[in-house]
């Protein structure tokens, strides 16, 4: 799985030297031979995997009032021992929203690293962003217990003072301007280093990593 996820890494072009910086810490962290994912609640081992699934629809993504982290954040979850993260975007949507995506999952779109906040504050979570296309018309479930409600926002009026610290980051990424559906949910950048230096980091820390 380590190799997975180093693939999924490759697919990643960063927007900016801390999404270089990141790509780097995580591609280390993995070759460390450290334990990728939670093996226990609240935060064992204290650095672990998350899959974040940001579903878009023509200039709007979904986020939920995340009651543990107090924030306003994309679903998704920890990643389970020998579950590829996107098997974690898949079960979590539909664990949290019961939505079942209607196109596969793509490479993910982003790496963050990012110390927690709230009840769950004190631990480090290696997040996967994934854009997953959805249906803003189509009404969803959502389990009470974990969010107080969920919304689709306007890229411009996401709450970035209440949210994932990298979110104004991802929007930046992801860009506010789509000519049209289809193109809010295929979306690619050309900003940042080339593939080619982080297929490189990607092979070297493959090359050291069991």
């Amino acid at each position: 799985m380590r190799h997975q996820i180093c693939l999924e890494l490759a697919a990643i072009t960063p927007l900016d030297e801390l999404e270089r910086e990141h790509i780097t810490e995580v591609l280390a962290w993995i070759a460390s031979g450290a334990e990728l994912c939670r093996l226990a609640k609240p935060a064992t081992p204290p650095k672990h995997l998350v899959s974040y699934s940001v579903l878009v629809d023509d200039g709007h993504l979904l986020l939920v009032d995340h009651r543990n982290a107090q924030l306003w954040l994309p679903p998704g979850g920890h990643v389970e021992p020998g579950e590829h993260p996107r098997a974690t975007v898949l079960r979590e949507l539909e664990e949290e929203l019961g939505l079942v995506p209607a196109q596969a999952i793509e490479p993910p779109f982003m790496v963050t690293c990012t110390p927690t906040v709230g009840r769950a504050a004190g631990h480090t979570d290696v997040s996967l962003w994934y854009v997953v296309r959805a249906d803003r018309s189509r009404p969803l479930e959502f389990n009470e217990q974990e969010f107080r409600t969920v919304r689709w926002f306007r890229f411009s009026a996401v709450p970035l003072e209440r949210t994932d610290p990298h979110m104004g980051r991802f929007l930046a990424k992801l860009g506010s301007n789509f000519c049209c559906s289809e193109c809010a949910g295929r979306v690619s950048v050309t900003v940042g280093s080339p593939r080619r230096r982080i297929a490189e980091r990607f092979r070297s820390a493959h090359g050291r990593a069991a």
